[in-house]
């Protein structure tokens, strides 16, 4: 069984939603840490476990973090986690996979899809073998309890429902 963890310092985890129904804001999770198990060299059984911190989320806009912190989005006082547990890791063809696991935001856990490109291991400059991944999905954040929103004067929505999660990883072999 090997294990591998992410290297923040070259990993992202970002989302995008939609902004007054026209434009898209982005944001992402500064502080995360993760690990992947797996006996196989192409991570076709790999077990993945992973959680970021709700109070590292930054939209470049302290006012709009501080208001995802709060308990009208992710409530981080009391849900200070994100966490997703794999359950199964499908391979559709050399290099793409189905990723299925527990998402839990703001103590309310689903089961969701996400799509996985794998990209290869290399030699690191360590010396260490490095796995790359690129990582798509979409939630409904109603789904997790985070209903807040406004209509603007014309009837539009301040923030749309869909939830778009793009993820790029770096692991590093244990």
């Amino acid at each position: 069984m090997a294990l591998w963890k992410i290297d923040q310092s070259h990993s992202e985890i970002k989302f995008k939603v939609k902004h007054l129904v026209v434009s898209t804001v982005t944001g992402q999770f500064k502080n995360f840490e993760g690990s992947v198990e797996t006996n196989s060299d192409d991570f076709s059984d790999a077990k993945i476990s992973f959680e970021a911190d709700v109070n590292s989320i930054d939209t470049r806009n302290e006012q709009r973090d501080g208001h995802l912190k709060s308990a009208d989005f992710f409530d981080a006082e009391n849900y200070p986690k994100i966490s997703f547990v794999s359950k199964s890791m499908n391979k559709k063809s050399d290099n793409e996979y189905e990723l299925i696991g527990d998402l839990t935001i703001r103590g309310t856990t689903k089961e969701v899809k996400l799509d996985v490109v794998f990209n290869g291991v290399v030699k690191g400059f360590t010396g260490d073998d490095v796995a790359a991944f690129e990582i798509y999905g979409k939630i409904n954040r109603f789904d997790y309890g985070l209903h807040w929103n406004a209509l603007t004067e014309a009837g539009g929505i301040v923030v749309g429902e869909e939830v778009k999660i793009e993820i790029n990883v770096e692991l590093v072999k244990a």
